[in-house]
């Protein structure tokens, strides 16, 4: 029997990944420090430096007790209380912010029926008397994954995904509406395959505009390779290409690359230094102007503990 198939979103993850996830020279520098307490508490500490722009960061304190926790980030703080019944599936959360914001999630997983998970939110702001509301429902069995994120108070509007597979096979569907305008928001269509080390999607997305082939292989324990192109229908005729590759250098450390067809490499490395202490470079040239100051690179550093 076939398992439970990824959600919509999800079809052309492998590929995805590879190509866009551990490049480091996005930002000229990023830091993030993990810390842990005995006691429970932990912080979180962020910073990050853009090629053009100012240096932004974040501050992230939470202390739990049993189900309660506080918690304190850049000068904004929250009070979070959670209440969960594991018999029944059902958990609630309730949050009160420095902003005076209340939010309130009520989420019920397998009592109306196995594989349900319904998920009401509200908002409430007493300063503004203004109240926001969203209802989620999510549905997994083997061989369907479907979702609806409705929000009540605009619109309403609702959004719906739907992925069907079978033996490895993917085909899935995305819908939004307006319930206001009694209009169509948005449609995507996508269909893939994976199985075990490879995996290949195709999705035509943004109201059936922008379409795109991906592929995914992992050709062993050591190397992983991609490719994706990508056409925009509204854009002009040029089809646009991208292959990667990661390779695993040992246990502790990897390197990756990618080029496009516009000449444009971006390279990265990933090592562990020690425990809980990660560094990653990434650099990206133009390998058609190669004398031009068009170039980046850019470093990040994680420490966890």
């Amino acid at each position: 029997m076939s398992g439970i198939p990824v959600p919509f979103s999800d079809i052309a993850k492998p590929a995805n990944d590879l190509l866009n996830k551990d490049f480091y020279h996005t930002t000229a520098a990023n830091l993030e420090v993990k810390s842990k307490a005995p006691n429970g508490v932990t912080f979180n500490v962020k910073g990050k430096s853009a090629h053009d722009g100012p240096i932004s960061g974040s501050v992230s304190t939470t202390i739990t007790q049993s189900n309660f926790r506080i918690s304190h980030i850049n000068g904004r703080g929250k009070i979070e209380g959670k209440y969960s019944d594991k018999a029944t599936g059902l958990t609630l959360t309730q949050t009160w912010t420095t902003s005076n914001s209340l939010d309130t999630k009520l989420e019920l997983e397998d009592n109306l029926t196995k594989g349900l998970k319904a998920e009401v939110l509200t908002n409430y702001l007493p300063a503004k008397s203004t109240y926001g509301g969203k209802l989620n429902l999510l549905y997994k069995q083997p061989n369907i994954h479907t979702r609806l994120f409705t929000d009540l108070f605009k619109g309403p509007t609702a959004t719906m995904d739907v992925t069907l597979g079978h033996e490895g096979f993917l085909i899935g569907a995305e819908g939004g509406y307006d319930v206001g305008k009694a209009a169509i928001t948005k449609y995507a269509l996508a269909a893939g395959y994976s199985q075990g080390s490879y995996a290949a999607a195709v999705t035509a997305t943004n109201n059936l505009t922008i379409f795109s082939a991906s592929y995914y292989h992992k050709v062993n324990t050591e190397v992983e390779a991609g490719a994706k192109a990508t056409w925009d229908s509204t854009a002009g005729s040029n089809v646009g290409l991208e292959v990667a590759t990661k390779y695993k250098l040992d246990p502790s450390s990897f390197a990756k690359a990618k080029i496009n067809d516009r000449g444009i490499a971006a390279l990265a490395y990933n090592v562990k230094l020690g425990t809980g202490v990660t560094l990653g470079l990434g650099a990206s040239l133009d390998t058609q102007n190669l004398n031009q100051a068009a170039h980046k690179v850019g470093a990040s550093f994680t420490f966890e503990g």
